[in-house]
């Protein structure tokens, strides 16, 4: 039993379990809401409590706290007072069974309602009786040997069904909704409730036992009927039953709360390990104790507010909504389990109700937490810097602690908010991999927490160190959303559902599933001496290499303050009369005079144009910055007169609205006035001098208002998100940009490994890569286009970084033939699957990739050698994804295999002895 220590039974009327008992608070006015009132327990009209809120004072009797209505117990009668107010509208209708007249009060719509007969045993004196009287309507089953049943709440659309009290019997339900509540409240929590099934099957309860299935993966969880506490029971390969739980030696000083596999973990409780939830309260108390008190499943997902996230019909995702209450304060957390069955995929994240008076702050939100069983795993995560983007560490998850974070403001080029669980056996294709991903651009913390039982908590969200969000008094916390997929099919089964997922899930873009157009950026080419005459004269250069777009990099911008150089002019975002004397728009008018080559959506089309911007940075040398220095990053506090500087800038504090609402507004501005068809939206470094933890995500909330109000206003523009690379290559910004640049890093072997990393959660499809002139200004290498092209046509943005006027001739005469190959090849990799055949990691020499056409009618494998070798030679390459029994011919050397022969047997690729070579091989289902 659960009992408040605030309360006490003042009389029994009927054996311990009796529901007709009254209560009394010890304290005039107790944290629960309730209040004495002549020796009888009342709920007080607390306006701090919600209409769907709830509390239980013992084991025997529940009320419903709301804001302008109360239920109440007297002269033993239950009904509802002011029919017209809050609680009438949340519950509709009603049937009321006070145990202490045994009278029903029935205020029920017409509803078929079937009660299953089942046998328990009774009480010497039972308190229900076995038939409802014949005011219920058309409930027309028998309650057949119910020991206590008090209340049930039907209401009307959208129908819930709500079933309040311990002990109740098995019943079968046949409601003609599509949106179901149930709600088991009382002294212990009911597991009794059994074969409900609502919604989709993809969601099933079982009283509070809760089953999520995917078409190759099951999680399961239940609430414990003695605790409240929700605990993990299961998140890998399909299942149908509820095992009995690892038993643990409760001998020691660590049990209870501190040897269960725990849902969401909160602090204190004999629970020493890392907690999913830590509130502080006004007084400074952090304890909570959350506890089971109701859910619902819907067909469909609710968006987040002010949030991206991943985005479904009722067809294709259904969400499980577990509502819980702090037993220790004015405190609810809604939990929301959205499961995408297609792809083997669980969306978390859970909302903070602040039900009391004082302000609570959020000390740390985990997004998704999960306890795993003792289980040997390793960890696969993405680290790297500035330039060396997304390599993958392999490491184990031994005791304690594994984990890593960024405290940089964003999602950073040293860690991504992902990482895999894998077992040691697993490999690209075969073996069991859990991945999780954060969907948040801000700074993050991700463990896996060993206890000393070999448990493994999972920990992914908000890190605590940029955290203390403060909630006031009616207010409510949003947690960003993380998403977890489960492969029996390794690691590249894992990939691919991310890949699908956020194709058609999260990625709202129509660019999204779109074939992209080659472009030039002039970045490289011309660096910030751009101005009409080059810029025109590169678009001409552009034109006849068959560039479809031209977009111009830094530099066109700065009045007073022209940006010459990258000391100067960030913020000041009117284009430079000296550089564009006839105005940026005539220049792009002239530009679209050019008429693309070539076939496909681009072909024969006015040559695009684009620009590049970093709307969120400001120089200290700029108009913005000499009006508006309160509009900095740490620019009100005591260091604003020595805030460090990155790249002679610093950061505007997007969580201001004034600031949000300048960029809004200035990019607007641009759009309107020019022929702007793509954006490079850049930001070149990370946060120093946040003022207050919580100002992290404050700025990237009002991120997300400014992207969110850009991209719904201009969707056929095509964003790019860029952050010195691939600094921000995240997944709440694909929610609103198609792509990202993946690394400034453009030397081919470099790119592979990178682009390789990314892959692991990101869809190729998303990658920004281009071709860059030789030797590579950062590893000097000097590599053949083919070999640079190959790397950057494996991404779904394919273009050059170079002056075209400089190309070799060799170079230039290579040119024609890689254009039509990304015409041929761009398709595949926006709607294809992506198969990693080899990997470069621990200096392999002959890495692959391969891209299937979703109906297996076709393929394009693209396969590297880094260094020239006499022996040992390749080994054959195997592929993968194709149709076994079909039979396919290959351009490698014109014949042709079946399915599995390719599968199975691979293929032979000879090399020229010479090093960073490449081969692009097709297969045609015949």
């Amino acid at each position: 039993m659960v009992r408040l220590p605030c309360c006490t039974v003042l009389g029994d009327s009927g054996g311990d379990q009796d529901v007709g008992r009254l209560i009394e608070c010890r304290r005039d006015l107790c944290r629960h809401g309730w209040e004495r009132r002549d020796g009888a327990a009342r709920l007080a009209e607390n306006p701090s409590f919600s209409a769907s809120a709830t509390s239980r004072c013992s084991s025997s009797i529940l009320y419903r706290a709301v804001t302008s209505a109360s239920w109440e117990c007297g002269q033993g009668t239950l009904d509802v007072l002011n029919p017209g107010s809050t609680v009438a509208r949340f519950c509709c209708d009603l049937i009321l069974y006070c145990t202490e007249t045994q009278q029903i009060s029935c205020k029920l719509r017409p509803i078929t309602l079937a009660l299953a007969e089942q046998h328990y045993s009774v009480p010497e004196k039972p308190r229900l009786p076995r038939s409802l009287p014949e005011k219920s309507h058309d409930m027309v089953a028998p309650w057949h040997s119910v020991v206590n049943v008090a209340i049930l709440h039907i209401p009307a659309s959208p129908q819930r069904f709500s079933l309040l009290r311990s002990q109740l019997p098995t019943m079968a339900l046949n409601i003609p909704a599509r949106r179901i509540m149930k709600s088991f409240v009382g002294a212990s929590l009911i597991a009794s409730l059994a074969g409900l099934v609502a919604g989709q099957d993809a969601i099933t309860a079982n009283g509070s036992n809760f089953t999520l299935t995917a078409k190759g993966a099951s999680y399961l969880f239940h609430a414990d009927p003695e605790t409240g506490d929700l605990v993990s029971d299961h998140f890998g390969g399909p299942t149908d039953d509820f095992t009995r739980p690892t038993w643990v030696s409760t001998q020691g000083w660590v049990d209870g709360f501190g040897i269960t596999r725990r849902e969401f973990p909160d602090v204190g409780r004999s629970d020493f390990r890392l907690p999913a939830i830590h509130i502080k309260h006004a007084d400074g108390d952090t304890l909570s104790a959350f506890m089971y008190q109701s859910h619902e499943i819907i067909q469909g997902k609710p968006a987040l507010p002010g949030l991206p996230a991943t985005y479904g019909n009722e067809s294709s995702v259904s969400t499980l909504l577990v509502t819980l209450y702090d037993n220790y304060s004015d405190v609810t957390a809604v939990l929301s389990y959205s499961v995408f069955p297609e792809y083997n995929a669980i969306a978390r994240s859970f909302q903070i109700h602040n039900n009391g008076t004082a302000n609570i702050t959020i000390e740390h939100a985990a997004s998704f937490s999960l306890d795993l069983p003792n289980l040997d795993l390793d960890m696969i995560e993405l680290q790297g810097d500035w330039s060396h983007e997304m390599n993958r560490v392999l490491r184990k998850v031994d005791f304690g602690e594994t984990s890593f974070r960024s405290t940089t403001g964003y999602s950073s080029h040293l860690h991504n908010p992902f990482f895999a669980l894998v077992d040691p056996s697993t490999t690209e294709s075969a073996g069991d991999a859990w991945g999780f991903n954060l969907i948040y651009t801000g700074s993050f913390a991700a463990t896996a927490e060993r206890f000393s039982t070999g448990f493994i908590r999972v920990l992914l969200g908000l890190n605590p160190l940029h955290s203390s969000i403060g909630v006031a008094p009616g207010g409510t916390f949003t947690s960003p959303e993380a998403v977890a997929i489960y492969s029996s099919e390794g690691v590249g089964g894992m990939s691919r559902s991310f890949h699908d997922l956020y194709k058609n899930h999260l990625s709202r873009s129509h660019y999204t599933h779109e074939t992209r157009p080659v472009l030039l950026n002039s970045w490289e080419g011309l660096g910030a001496t751009i101005n009409e005459t080059s810029l025109v004269q590169l678009a001409g250069e552009a034109d006849e290499i068959g560039i479809r777009l031209l977009v111009a990099d830094d530099g066109w911008f700065g009045v007073k303050y022209p940006r010459d150089n990258d000391s100067q002019g960030l913020g000041d975002w009117t284009p430079n009369p000296v550089k564009f004397p006839d105005g940026l728009g005539t220049t792009v008018a002239e530009i679209n005079n050019y008429t693309t080559t070539g076939t496909g959506p681009y072909g024969g089309q006015p040559l695009k144009f684009g620009i590049w911007v970093e709307p969120e940075m400001v120089n200290p040398n700029s108009t913005l910055y000499h009006e508006h220095p309160e509009w900095v990053m740490g620019g009100t506090t005591k260091l604003k007169d020595n805030l460090s500087l990155t790249r002679h800038q610093l950061v505007l504090n997007v969580g201001l609205v004034e600031v949000q609402d300048f960029i809004i507004n200035f990019v607007s501005n641009l759009i309107d006035t020019v022929n702007i068809q793509y954006i490079k939206w850049d930001n070149n470094r990370g946060i120093h001098e946040m003022p207050y933890p919580a100002a992290d995500h404050q700025y990237i909330l009002g991120l997300y208002r400014v992207i969110d109000t850009l991209t719904t206003k201009y969707p056929d523009v095509l964003w790019e998100g860029c952050a010195s690379g691939g600094g921000r290559f995240d997944a709440g910004l694909l929610h609103y940009w198609p792509q990202s640049w993946t690394s400034d890093n453009t030397d081919g072997s470099d790119r592979l490994t990178i682009q390789l990393g990314t892959s692991l959660a990101y869809p190729p499809s998303a990658m920004g890569c281009h071709v860059s002139a030789v030797p590579n200004g950062l590893s000097h290498r000097n590599i053949s286009i083919e070999y640079r092209a190959h790397v950057a046509l494996m991404c779904g943005s394919f273009g050059f970084e170079l002056n075209p006027s400089e190309l070799s001739a060799e170079e230039s005469a290579a040119i024609p033939s890689i254009m039509d190959l990304a015409d041929r090849i761009n398709p595949i990799v926006i709607s294809g699957d992506f198969y990693r055949l080899a990997l470069p990691d621990h200096h392999y020499n002959w890495p692959a990739v391969q891209f299937v056409a979703k109906n297996a009618s076709q393929s394009v494998v693209l396969a590297f050698q880094q260094q020239a070798m006499i022996k040992p030679v390749n080994p054959p390459l195997k592929l993968q994804g194709l149709d076994p029994e079909a039979r396919y011919w290959n351009d490698l050397d014109n014949v042709t295999y079946s399915g599995k022969t390719y599968m199975n047997s691979g293929i032979n690729i000879h090399f020229p002895t010479a090093d960073y070579q490449s081969k692009v091989i097709w297969l045609q289902k015949q």
